[in-house]
């Protein structure tokens, strides 16, 4: 997916909008995502490149008219979760321990204390830790 043309559709307000409408329809997973995404793109340790990924991917979270619609239960998150976890590939150095912190503490805030300790947010923390170590391995060649 190419995320930049989707960059236009982003703005915080519809970010805020998207996450409080759906965060228990969505999930952890998602929301979690998102707000991994939202936080390094506010980070200034986040470079300009890495940015212009997340607006697009962001954009594309908040689009009322995705390619699988949002309405339909479980279903209609996949192709965002799916597009979440392809930018958090690309953008795994940029999320240091302050981002994870203030996407925990916002996640928290939307769906209670027990969505800290669900398998899914483990599984989002060490994926981007092998993430981070390839990209690590990658600039060591």
């Amino acid at each position: 997916m190419d995320a930049s043309k989707y960059q236009k559709y982003f703005t915080p307000d519809g970010f805020w909008s998207k996450l409080k409408k759906g965060a228990k329809k969505a999930g952890s997973k998602v929301i979690y995502s998102g707000l991994l995404l939202f936080y390094a793109v506010e980070s200034p340790k986040t470079p300009l490149r890495v940015k212009v990924q997340i607006y697009g991917t962001l954009g594309y979270l908040i689009l009322p008219l995705d390619l699988v619609p949002d309405l339909l239960p479980i279903v209609g998150y996949v192709d965002d979760l799916s597009a979440l976890g392809l930018a958090l590939a690309v953008v795994a150095k940029s999320i240091d321990e302050d981002v994870k912190l203030k996407a925990k503490n916002k996640l928290r805030d939307f769906l209670g204390e027990d969505a800290l300790k669900s398998k899914d947010i483990i599984d989002i923390d060490g994926k981007l830790v092998v993430d981070k170590e390839k990209d690590v391995d990658t600039e060591r060649r």
